[in-house]
């Protein structure tokens, strides 16, 4: 009898002491171009709901600069771009599972470009033609980011030789610059205006769909925690929330 009570009482020290090893947790690293920002967030929070054990960490920027830091090694899981370029960045790496993984992308969300105006429109900007009066202070991003390729487009498609004072290397900096009313206009996507609420006016763009940002998402490392994430992004209740931040599918 001594002998049986021993052995349970063994027992029982072995589920306590398990009961209190701490949980082995995981670290899942997104690179999400800016215009992500409102939607991939939520996404992060669904996602550590239903993943009690991965801690998420976002970085958002612009997708071109993103998809550089991946290539030099960074440590980034997922990557969704803003525009399937930057993900061709990363499909021509030297790394040959990492470029396996980035040439079968998959788009997730398409977006489109919409004008920003301070509220009041100080700058009575009515439209992409104002961009050529030289007298307005105006706010785009970079040619080599996704919303810059994109601005350029349909400047072009609309015959219009914009007078920028300002270039930046994603869509929030120009959002930021027309919140604080230092510009007086700047294209971004129309989420980010969604996203801003009243802190700027949008005005839609004529011919805005002469250059539709598609949004192309990978695991960029092989775990099953970046396999999820792409997955729940992909999946209904993914779309739906992306929906909900002004997306189209």
């Amino acid at each position: 009898m001594r002998r049986t009570a021993a052995l349970a009482s063994l027992l029982l020290l072995a589920v306590l002491l398990t009961g209190c090893a701490p949980t082995h947790r995981t670290t899942l690293t997104i690179f999400a171009a800016s215009s992500l920002t409102e939607s991939f967030t939520e996404l992060a929070d669904d996602f550590e709901k239903t993943h009690p054990d991965v801690d998420v960490v976002l970085n958002f920027g612009g997708s071109s600069g993103l998809a550089e830091q991946i290539v030099e090694g960074a440590p980034a899981d997922v990557f969704a771009a803003a525009s399937p370029d930057p993900m061709q960045t990363v499909a021509h790496s030297a790394e040959q599972g990492l470029a396996d993984r980035a040439s079968h992308a998959d788009v997730f969300a398409t977006n489109t470009l919409e004008i920003a105006v301070p509220p009041g429109n100080p700058g009575g900007v009515h439209g992409l033609s104002d961009f050529a009066r030289p007298g307005l202070v105006i706010a785009q991003c970079a040619a080599e980011v996704p919303c810059g390729a994109a601005a350029k487009t349909v400047q072009s498609a609309a015959g219009v030789r914009a007078s920028v004072d300002s270039y930046e290397q994603d869509v929030k900096s120009v959002l930021t610059k027309v919140e604080l009313g230092e510009v007086d206009a700047g294209i971004v996507y129309r989420t980010d205006v969604l996203a801003a609420g009243d802190r700027v006016q949008g005005i839609a763009i004529a011919n805005a769909d002469a250059a539709v940002a598609r949004y192309p998402i990978v695991a960029v490392s092989d775990t099953q925690a970046a396999r999820d994430f792409v997955a729940l992004v992909l999946s209904d209740a993914g779309q739906r929330v992306l929906h909900n931040h002004g997306f189209a599918p």
